[in-house]
């Protein structure tokens, strides 16, 4: 009954709350950076790895279901007359009513032996931007008399899936409502990424990105407190994929990784750097670092790190002959090199060290039967292709498969291919191009089958581990802070190439347009990526730091 109480007033949190929210201050920032974090982190890191355990891959089918329909049904939202818009919001209204019932039972089933408490938090912080969504779109054309009326009837099905489902659950089985939570999960997740409507208007300036990182900050903060309450309450040795598991993994990557930026700080200091006068040595940036070898040499071994150089340098020899432009390069650096390597190279790399490891906490999950080594490969490049790895976020993925027990071919592709097989970079090249790109990274593949296994350089004491990972976590806050967390992850998705030649245009003022929130696929891309591939915009980037 205290779940159903919350999650009723955390949805009036919206209309009371409306009028200070919706100024365009930092409060709604604050508010939109914790939910962004405290919410995505649950699903990501806790509920997504249980609903794989024990419903499969199609668990996932479920969570994508709940995740695209709700697009779907916007994008035929916004195609139509009048006429049809106002249907679309009926039918939007009632399949809203609709989905209230699976969160009252979702909410139920929490309580139930075995499930976590964190799928009932999570429907209750989500019912908060859904608040403020619903009363944004009704209220301007229903009125505040029928959106009240909505709100009302919003909490009553909410009331009728809880009460109703203590019926229901005895006759349910254990896959069905994982296949429910599943449905439930993707759309708190469609929430998540999908700001409250009219939000995308405001802070045109990335005036608020600091209250936005503050508020991304205590969602951390909440999120882990929730994860080791959780893992306190419950045996959690059987999962094998679990918050504990990503701990560990960060835990070791972090005295490699801090080591990594200080490489790059140092190739900066001598003068390489993304703005080199030759192409080819600015292709062996985007693919090799060279701090990226650090990781690969210490982690997995150094006859990997030299077979990665090896590519690398026949692979950037190629490219720049054949005259190839790297997509997004850098536009404005700075001129110190400690800012280069631990804020600079922080703020590009981050997110794709944590979608890595994230992402690998889920795909590896010994629930997904991906243990062929064909199948892996083509798993990874239809990650690879919509998105544009860094190669710091490369070589960390290629670290969390060897963690996982995927096959050396699987741990090898992201080291080479990652940061250049993406639709942004082949859509740079012509057919032959693109045909002997692909045949070299397949040579490359068969006669990477000849290598020793992987095995790691170096084993630090545990206290090592622990200080190296609380530094890069002040770093990636900083990061956070001054991007703000939408921004921390703006183009992880990159379809669209913008390509320029050594010598570039600084002014980027209009890029602000668009920095509260996530693109689309084909949303434009006019802020430049670094040779690592991430998300900024270096002017706002900039006028922070200063």
């Amino acid at each position: 009954m205290l779940y159903l109480l919350a999650s009723c007033i955390a949805l009036l949190i919206g209309p009371l709350f409306y009028r200070y929210f919706s100024s365009g201050s930092g409060l709604q920032k604050g508010l939109d950076g914790f939910i962004f974090v405290s919410l995505g982190g649950l699903v990501l890191i806790h509920i997504l790895p249980e609903l794989l355990e024990h419903g499969g891959l199609l668990a996932i089918v479920f969570v994508i279901l709940g995740l695209w329909g709700p697009t779907a049904s916007e994008r035929l939202f916004h195609r139509y007359s009048e006429i049809t818009h106002n249907f679309a919001l009926f039918l939007g209204i009632s399949g809203l009513l609709l989905h209230t019932i699976t969160d009252g039972t979702a909410m139920v089933l929490a309580q139930q032996d075995g499930n976590s408490i964190l799928l009932a938090l999570g429907v209750i912080l989500h019912r908060l931007p859904v608040g403020f969504a619903v009363w944004w779109i009704l209220k301007p054309h229903l009125g505040v008399r029928w959106t009240l009326i909505i709100f009302a009837a919003i909490m009553l099905f909410t009331s009728i899936g809880y009460f109703a489902s203590e019926q229901l659950l005895s006759h349910m089985s254990i896959d069905k409502t994982v296949y429910l939570q599943a449905f439930v999960t993707g759309s708190i997740l469609h929430v998540v990424l999908h700001q409250p409507h009219g939000q995308q208007d405001v802070d045109k300036q990335g005036r608020y990105e600091y209250q936005a990182g503050i508020g991304s900050l205590l969602g951390i903060g909440l999120l882990m407190m929730l994860l080791l309450v959780d893992s306190g309450g419950h045996d959690h040795a059987h999962h094998n994929h679990s918050a504990e598991q990503l701990t560990t993994w960060l835990m070791t990557i972090a005295p490699v990784l801090l080591l990594s930026y200080a490489v790059a700080a140092l190739r900066f200091k001598l003068g390489l750097t993304p703005q080199d006068n030759s192409l080819a040595r600015r292709w062996f940036q985007r693919l090799a670092g060279p701090e990226a070898l650090v990781l690969t040499a210490l982690l997995l071994g150094p006859w990997l790190a030299l077979f990665q150089l090896l590519v690398s340098f026949v692979m950037s020899a190629y490219l720049a002959n054949a005259q190839v432009e790297i997509t997004d390069p850098h536009t404005t650096l700075p001129s110190k090199a400690l800012r280069f390597g631990f804020a600079h190279l922080v703020d590009r790399s981050a997110p794709w060290v944590l979608l890595s490891l994230v992402l690998v906490n889920l795909i590896g999950h010994p629930s997904v039967p991906l243990n062929n080594p064909m199948l892996q490969i083509a798993v990874l490049l239809l990650v690879f292709l919509p998105m544009r790895f860094c190669n710091l976020g490369a070589a960390v993925l290629s670290i969390a498969l060897a963690y996982s027990g995927w096959s050396p071919l699987a741990i090898i592709l992201p080291l080479i291919a990652a940061p250049v097989l993406s639709i942004a970079q082949l859509r740079l090249m012509n057919w032959p191009q693109r045909a002997i790109l692909l045949a070299m990274i397949a040579i490359a593949l068969v006669a990477a089958l000849k290598l020793p296994m992987w095995f790691s350089l170096i084993t630090l004491p545990e206290a090592i581990n622990l200080v190296a990972l609380l530094i890069l976590s002040a770093l990636f806050a900083a990061s956070l802070l001054r991007l703000g967390p939408r921004k921390f992850l703006r183009r992880l998705m990159m379809l669209k190439p913008t390509a320029h030649g050594h010598k570039h245009s600084h002014d980027h003022a209009h890029t602000h347009a668009h920095s509260t929130v996530l693109p689309t696929p084909n949303s434009p891309t006019h802020s430049h990526d670094s040779s690592h591939g991430h998300t900024h915009d270096h002017a706002d980037r900039d006028k922070h730091h200063h």
